[in-house]
């Protein structure tokens, strides 16, 4: 047989055939004295053996040290890591499917959508339609969901847990509402430091806690005093970003705010 029919009787590419003989998969027969290959039936037997095994998912180079232990040890620890490694990614297929089902039965769906469910959760209770400063959050809790490690994103999602109830959603609504009247205020409009000092009452004590850990990271001109030599944990993006999106007013809020829950302890 040429090369050609060697090829259309195993089901492969002449192209396949001579990268096997380069990585040497395949033994190369002799070339005829007209310069051809002449290829048997031992080669068509040998050529399927590396396709079957290319089929079950093997690489190339796992394909080699098979083909090189002949009472088939290797194949059988290399199969039962294949399995394995299938068993992960059907359970992950599952997790995948069973979330895409929740995103096709929601009625309205959104770029947003397609965050966690548990972060989902979260989102829907903020009111971005009508308030710009919900809208910010909105897009940095979905941008820390796509971003966090799942450890981190549990742990993330913990702490918003207790404003997701009602009468918790009601008073962050009226807190938002509070917020966007200061979009054209001056920083030292009386309402500045009351509104500061409302939402340091509306947050949890162990957001609080989380949110000053992690002012390392966030400008010299957005710590509160004392707070310079505070340990990073890897959140202060959260109030940088948020700072570069704000009126001077409300970036004003979030610095008082900040002074607030660090004396709060």
């Amino acid at each position: 047989m040429r090369i050609s029919e060697l090829a259309t009787l195993v089901g492969v590419s002449t192209r396949t055939v001579r990268h096997y003989h380069h990585l040497e998969l395949l033994p190369e027969p002799e070339r005829l004295a007209n310069g051809y290959r002449e290829y048997r039936l031992r080669d068509a037997v040998a050529l399927a053996r590396v396709r079957r095994l290319a089929e079950l998912g093997l690489s190339l180079d796992e394909i080699r040290d098979v083909l090189a232990d002949a009472q088939g040890r290797e194949l059988r620890e290399m199969l039962l890591e294949l399995d394995a490694d299938l068993a992960r990614q059907q359970e992950t297929i599952g997790v995948r499917r069973a979330r895409l089902a929740a995103l096709l039965a929601e009625p309205d769906l959104h770029p947003d959508s397609t965050v966690s469910p548990e972060m989902a959760a979260v989102l829907r209770d903020l009111p971005a339609e009508d308030s710009k400063s919900a809208e910010i959050d909105r897009e940095l809790l979905a941008l820390m969901d796509t971003v966090a490690d799942p450890a981190d994103r549990a742990e993330f999602i913990d702490l918003f847990r207790p404003l997701t109830k009602p009468e918790a959603v009601a008073r962050g609504h009226a807190l938002y509402a509070r917020l966007d009247e200061l979009a054209d205020a001056d920083p030292g409009d009386s309402r500045v430091s009351t509104l500061a000092a409302d939402l340091a009452a509306y947050v949890p004590d162990e957001m609080a806690t989380a949110m000053v850990a992690n002012l390392g990271s966030a400008p010299d001109h957005m710590r509160p005093p004392g707070t310079d030599s505070v340990e990073n944990a890897g959140g202060g993006q959260w109030l940088t970003s948020m700072y570069a999106e704000v009126s001077a007013a409300q970036a004003e809020v979030f610095r008082l705010l900040m002074i607030m829950l660090k004396e709060r302890g």
